[in-house]
């Protein structure tokens, strides 16, 4: 008879595996996962089938933080740009305060193995979040590579922003703006 599943184990394996993969990527073994989780690695694939059942797992654990950071003292009957400029805001803090999860993602959103049902479940968590980025259109693009390319973008001045913020949180709320003013003008062909 299979022992019960542990939330504390499932938990420490996912804050593990959110190290690992921020410190040493997607290719880091899973023995190391379970040895910094402290359980054996079988105990690892007691919980997640496969690597890539966990690293989509954890991809929607820490999306599961994100969104709700972002959700924060979000007023969607606001104006488009005072709705995006709440989101950013709370996307730079998340970033900030957890470093560790938000290279986690960066490494996850690259990997090419966060399956399509993965990211759509990912979408519900905060479902006003696409139709705030689809509301802010691209010229030249269609729908699909305009999505994509703006996640892109935002992420990319996004993590400008969080490394500025970090050294020198004296200025965090002038890189913040600064980082949004820039982000909103080309995502909007402002």
């Amino acid at each position: 008879m299979a022992r019960p599943r542990s939330e504390d184990k499932h938990q420490a394996l996912l804050e593990a595996a959110t190290e690992i993969v921020a410190s040493h990527g997607l290719a880091a073994p899973t023995a190391q996962i379970a040895r910094r989780a402290g359980v054996a690695e079988g105990t690892l694939f007691r919980y997640f089938a496969t690597k890539d059942v966990l690293v989509n797992a954890l991809y929607l654990h820490l999306k599961g933080q994100l969104c709700t950071a972002l959700q924060a003292g979000f007023d969607p009957a606001a104006p488009l740009q005072a709705r995006a400029e709440a989101v950013w805001n709370n996307y730079i803090d998340w970033g900030i305060a957890n470093p560790t999860a938000c290279r986690a993602m960066s490494q996850l959103a690259v990997s090419g193995k966060i399956l399509p049902e993965t990211h759509a479940a990912a979408v519900k968590l905060f479902p006003a979040l696409e139709g705030l980025t689809s509301a802010c259109c691209l010229s030249g693009l269609d729908a699909n590579q305009s999505d994509e390319f703006r996640r892109a973008l935002m992420a990319s001045v996004a993590q400008v922003a969080m490394s500025f913020s970090s050294t020198d949180p004296a200025r965090a709320a002038a890189y913040k703006a600064s980082g949004f003013a820039v982000m909103w003008r080309t995502l909007t062909d402002a």
